[in-house]
């Protein structure tokens, strides 16, 4: 069938090399930049939902939502390994399970990257006016700092700082890289700092009962905070940007996972153990649901009386420090979440657009779109409408939604990424590969399974979200895509000509391709 049609890894390397991006960032940059895209609203703000489902057994929420990222980072080190371009799992997936998985893929990666931005800056919303409040006594709006979902009509702090983002990534991929190094330092500080301050004060009561809500509310809690691991596979968009890729790619991706997931179980740690981390039940013993109205109400009536649960809070972490003395430490980690939280959003834009760039460049998406500015280096075109889409989302819709949501377009993504490097190990054992994920007959299995277990734990609406987004892909890929994909019209992109690519495709392309050569003999 056409709509399997493959792009050969060969064919891709040689995109790359002829109509690449420019090669800047080492080892030491790759890593800040996982840790960047990894350490944000997950651990400052979505703490207190995965509370909410777990208690103080979302530790274990922690360590698994780890693990299956764990698994599936040893995959995309192979493959980015192998294949060192732009794209992500849109390219590997192009390359081993064809053109129509690919599409999908890539149009599931929108949900990831774009749909997380939005939500780390609503986060990072309400943080910043968290702090203006408790720092220097100004109120900003309801109505101006939330959107219509939360009671307000447009989160003006969201939409501020996408457009700062969205600047700065159009300036430069370095220039980006040293912004967010800087605020790398600030967020590991003031994690180390919050570790410090509360790992000696905890008390072992704190943790009882541990799984309040059983098993079952351990894995739905490691559903939500998955988000806090979202975005590790950022560090692979950037290969086609990387000097000796080969190495430095593998280095960033496990190395920023294992340094984030240190951090995450030390935190959760030093929260539960210090100020307690129970649920809010109904007078049935189950559970309220995060962010519903109910538990909304609860909340305000505990704050009337002048408690203030963990899982309450719209800033977890800063809230912590406040309840056990370091009132002040706790309006300081408040200002790092809001001088932090940006490079996260930065690096969710900077993965979306690359991988709309790669799609451009295959000629499924318009080729403006793939543009590269003439000073800058950067995919600016793009850069400019994903951020407006980005900005759109923060200014109207809830952090927690917007979270569930991405965390739906993430699971597939890694599960595809997982089948890839399975399925290409099977047809190309020979082709080299300077890393090698070990045992991949357990990992890669691993891998599958852990995502489609957390995507079945995912709330319904988040679950329905997908199948719904998916179908609009399909319907904007039979409109343009699929006419105007570059390995169906036989153009090599990598030449940026009309020459013709011999890739492996079915029967039916391989009739197409000798009418076309027919054709173009009579002429």
């Amino acid at each position: 069938m056409i709509f399997w049609r493959v792009k050969p890894l060969d064919a891709i390397l040689a995109t790359a090399e002829k109509k690449g991006l420019h090669r800047s960032l080492g080892a030491l940059q790759l890593t800040l930049l996982g840790v960047g895209a990894i350490i944000g609203t997950g651990i400052f703000v979505l703490t207190a939902e995965a509370a909410q489902k777990a208690g103080p057994g979302m530790m274990f929420s922690f360590i698994i939502a780890s693990f299956v990222c764990m698994v599936a980072a040893l995959c995309y080190s192979e493959l980015s390994s192998m294949v060192p371009v732009s794209g992500s799992a849109y390219t590997y997936s192009y390359a081993v399970l064809g053109e129509l998985v690919a599409w999908m893929v890539g149009w599931a990666l929108i949900l990831e990257y774009s749909v997380a931005a939005s939500a780390v800056a609503v986060g990072w919303s309400g943080y910043f006016v968290g702090l203006l409040d408790n720092s220097l006594g100004i109120k900003i709006p309801i109505a101006l700092a939330n959107g219509p979902f939360a009671g307000g009509i447009i989160n003006l702090p969201a939409v501020f700082v996408c457009i700062l983002v969205v600047g700065l990534l159009v300036i430069g991929t370095r220039e980006s890289a040293s912004f967010n190094a800087v605020l790398v330092t600030i967020k590991i500080a003031a994690l180390t700092l919050f570790i410090a301050l509360t790992l000696p004060v905890t008390e072992l009561e704190n943790f009882h009962p541990f799984l309040p809500l059983g098993e079952t509310g351990v894995v739905a809690a490691a559903s939500s905070i998955f988000f806090a691991y979202v975005g590790f596979d950022a560090v692979s968009t950037a290969a086609e940007e990387t000097e000796n890729p080969q190495r430095n790619v593998p280095i960033g991706l496990i190395s920023s996972l294992v340094i984030c997931t240190i951090f995450y179980i030390l935190v959760s740690a030093g929260a539960v153990g210090s100020i307690g981390a129970q649920p809010i039940l109904d007078e049935t013993g189950k559970g309220l649901m995060p962010g519903s109205i109910a538990l909304a109400e609860q909340c305000q009536t505990l704050a009337a009386v002048g408690q203030h649960p963990l899982v309450c809070s719209r800033e977890a972490l800063a809230l912590v420090l406040r309840e056990i003395g370091w009132e002040r430490f706790g309006n300081l980690l408040g200002l790092t979440a809001f001088l932090a939280l940006p490079s996260v959003v930065l690096m969710m834009l900077f993965g979306q657009t690359r991988i709309f760039f790669v799609m451009a460049r295959d000629g499924l998406l318009p080729e403006v779109l793939s543009r590269v500015h003439s000073r800058f280096k950067t995919p600016h075109i793009v850069t400019y409408v994903t951020g407006i889409g980005v900005t759109v989302a923060a200014a109207f819709f809830p952090v927690g939604k917007l979270a569930d949501i991405s965390n739906s377009g993430t699971l597939f993504a890694f599960m595809v990424v997982a089948l890839s490097v399975m399925i290409l190990r099977t047809k190309d054992k020979h082709r080299v590969r300077p890393f090698r994920a070990p045992v991949i007959w357990l990992v890669g299995p691993l891998a599958v399974i852990g995502c489609i277990t957390l995507f079945w734990f995912l709330p319904n609406d988040a679950k329905l979200v997908f199948p719904i987004w998916s179908g609009i892909g399909l319907i904007f890929y039979f409109l343009y895509g699929y006419r105007k994909s570059h390995l169906a019209l036989g153009i090599d992109s990598s030449s940026g000509g009309e020459d013709i690519i011999k890739p492996i495709r079915s029967l039916t392309d391989r009739s197409q391709d000798s009418i076309a050569s027919k054709s173009k003999s009579k002429d």
